[in-house]
């Protein structure tokens, strides 16, 4: 092979940060090698990266491999010790260029490959300009990295460091950049990108981010959020839900379960109450709105009784994209030392909760037939609308913002007619 080829595992703030490293590879003069950016939010994720890098090598024995990411930042001797991989960089190293000038020659020992630093002594996030998101037809804008919350599950923290925001001038530079180049829909992304800015002069808040970037730049047609922790919703981003027709009406919510005394355990601010009353209120101001959610099935201590009020709260609040997580126990997280659940009946809530999630999403797309909808083309001949539902859209033009009737829907995707182009 020639040139960079980045394998991208996770969030879409790994997918925004595949485009700085390879920007930042090809800089440096790399060639005829395959970064791998990988995620460390489950047990899983981290074996289907070691697979993929296994796979890579068998298919490029002569390519130079290269790890990075948050489970090369947590588990950095995992892969070191890997005979496929010739480079672990951690996930500060991994936006420099010098990072990649460096790098060992083959053959070298574990210790040698290793390219990580201490990520909680990184104080603030340096903004990355990107001019496109390879096969995305929305770009993503890195807003905010690292979390200052300790969720006893979760070992992310470990693998970004601290909390640290972009600065707004960055954040509206780089989205000046990205319109110019083509785009017409925003994605705000950040590990936590509701704490965004209580490290910066004013501590301006996610919501007043999203508002002055929405005046400065005109030309973004539709805004949306990544991820966002409710209970840090501030006033600002209530507003721009009931008033600002470019901000999308689709917000996925990091709830993680519906049982309060889990919830406590988990080290969650928010309790099982405020999820649905926040839910009510933002469906009060946007009732076209649409509700993701990220929900874990089998936490440590985790009873019947439990999971039933984690299942009766996605059908309280209405959630239309549920993300079901098996709960995987990370090493060094408190959760890790709690007493575990059967595997076999972790996977059983797991399954069923996801079942849960299939009726809610087929409620939602009857819901969706009869109305009138603005979609956005992807690449592969499907669409999102407005409140992110996937459209059947063969035959439009990619990256075209098109208005359609929904005429029905076949078990996955809403079907259409189109009616007129919004914008070519």
């Amino acid at each position: 092979m020639s040139g960079v080829e980045v394998i991208t595992f996770g969030c879409r703030l790994n997918t925004y940060e595949s485009e700085v490293m390879r920007a930042q590879a090809e800089k440096a003069g790399l060639n005829n090698a395959i970064l791998v950016n990988t995620c460390a939010v489950t047990g899983e994720a981290v074996r289907q990266a070691r697979q993929a890098i296994r796979r890579a090598r068998r298919e490029n024995p002569h390519a130079r491999i290269i790890v990075t990411g948050c489970a090369a930042q947590t588990e950095k001797e995992t892969f070191a010790e890997m005979a496929e991989v010739d480079a672990v960089l951690g996930n500060e190293e991994k936006l420099k260029s010098a990072s990649y000038r460096s790098l060992p020659d083959f053959g070298v020992s574990v210790e040698e490959k290793l390219r990580v630093n201490d990520i909680m002594s990184v104080r603030a996030t340096a903004p990355q300009m990107v001019k496109h998101i390879d096969g995305h037809v929305r770009a993503f804008i890195q807003v905010q990295n690292g979390c200052d919350h300790r969720c006893t599950f979760c070992i992310i923290p470990y693998g970004r460091g601290n909390s640290r925001s972009v600065p707004m001038g960055a954040v509206v530079e780089q989205a000046c950049r990205l319109v110019e180049g083509g785009y017409r829909e925003i994605v705000l992304t950040g590990v936590d990108a509701t704490s965004y800015g209580a490290d910066l002069p004013g501590t301006p808040t996610l919501g007043l981010l999203a508002k002055t970037l929405l005046k400065r730049v005109p030309e973004i047609l539709r805004l949306r959020l990544s991820s966002i922790d409710s209970i840090e919703a501030d006033r600002h981003l209530l507003d721009l839900i009931a008033e600002e027709p470019r901000f999308m009406p689709h917000l996925h919510l990091s709830l993680q379960h519906g049982d309060d005394l889990i919830l406590k355990r988990m080290k969650r601010r928010h309790s099982s109450a405020d999820a649905r009353a926040f839910c009510n209120e933002v469906r009060g101001l946007r009732p076209e709105i649409s509700f993701g959610a990220d929900m874990i099935a089998g936490f440590p201590t985790e009873s019947e009784e439990m999971f039933a009020n984690a299942m009766r709260l996605a059908e309280e609040c209405g959630i239309a994209h549920l993300h079901v997580f098996p709960y995987s126990p990370r090493p060094g997280t408190p959760a890790a030392r709690m007493p575990q659940l059967d595997r076999a009946l972790v996977k059983d809530r797991a399954a069923r909760l996801r079942s849960k999630g299939a009726e809610l999403y087929a409620s939602h797309l009857e819901r969706m037939i009869g109305s009138e909808q603005t979609i956005l083309v992807e690449m592969n001949g499907l669409a999102h609308t407005e409140n992110f539902t996937l459209v059947e859209a063969a035959g439009l033009k990619p990256r075209s913002l098109t208005r359609v009737a929904i005429t029905g829907h076949n078990g996955k995707h809403l079907t259409m007619r189109p009616k007129q182009m919004a914008a070519a």
